[in-house]
């Protein structure tokens, strides 16, 4: 993590022993003794000495950094956000997408949202999320970030049969789409299934197909109860 005098970003896991590093690390901006009055490493042990029970030991290691740093900060911090922000693909902006979107702002997801209606999409959105006009919708699909997650729910159903169908043949050749999820009852799934049959998808190539979405117990129809499951079950992949 970064620590500045009146901020920080990242963390190193948060509790006390953040606490105590962002303290000592603050302390020693403040001395104007500079990097001198840093330690290069710290070893702490997770006992009684900060209040805790977890057991166990590290160590933290601080460095001083400058101006003549930033590049090589930014660089860290762009690298770190890639390694914790997962790609998702959300097509539909109806109720559950606009609810969806809200509810994923605090996790560690970067959303391209999709819908082939550009009148769509609220003027306020999340930092993190990027709105796209896509007329065929199922158009977007072969250029999505490998490894993205996809959500599909899309206003009418032959869009989302487009757009399951566009991720079953991206799968067939690329195979980095690790989850698919496409809102609907169990009913809905049946019907798809049947007409992906017919387009030649084996029972397999269907399996890749979450429906219904979110995680189960949630029994709920409103579009911010879907969103937490829904969101719940993207954490869990």
């Amino acid at each position: 993590m970064a620590v500045f005098a009146d901020e920080f970003c990242g963390t190193i896991g948060g509790g006390h022993l953040e606490f105590e590093a962002i303290a000592q690390a603050r302390q020693c901006l403040k001395s104007g003794e500079g990097h001198q009055s840093l330690p290069s490493e710290k070893r702490i042990a997770l006992g009684p000495s900060l209040g805790q029970c977890c057991g166990g030991a590290l160590v933290l290691q601080f460095e001083w950094v400058t101006h003549r740093d930033l590049p090589r900060l930014q660089h860290f911090l762009a690298a770190q956000a890639a390694e914790r922000f997962q790609p998702l693909a959300l097509f539909g902006g109806g109720h559950v997408g606009k609810a969806l979107v809200h509810v994923l702002a605090p996790l560690p997801f970067h959303v391209r949202w999709v819908d082939s209606r550009d009148e769509i999409f609220p003027d306020d959105v999340p930092a993190q999320v990027v709105c796209e006009h896509s007329n065929p919708v199922q158009s977007a699909v072969p250029d999505l970030v490998p490894g993205s997650r996809v959500l599909i729910m899309s206003f009418s159903h032959a869009e989302d049969l487009d757009i399951v169908v566009a991720c079953l043949m991206r799968q067939r050749q690329q195979q980095d789409l690790p989850f698919i999820g496409l809102i609907g009852s169990a009913t809905k799934w049946a019907t798809f299934k049947r007409r992906l049959a017919e387009r030649g998808f084996s029972e397999s190539e269907c399996a890749q197909i979450t429906c219904p979405i979110g995680v189960p117990g949630i029994d709920g129809k409103e579009p911010e109860v879907i969103a937490v499951a829904v969101a719940a079950q993207l954490l869990q992949v």
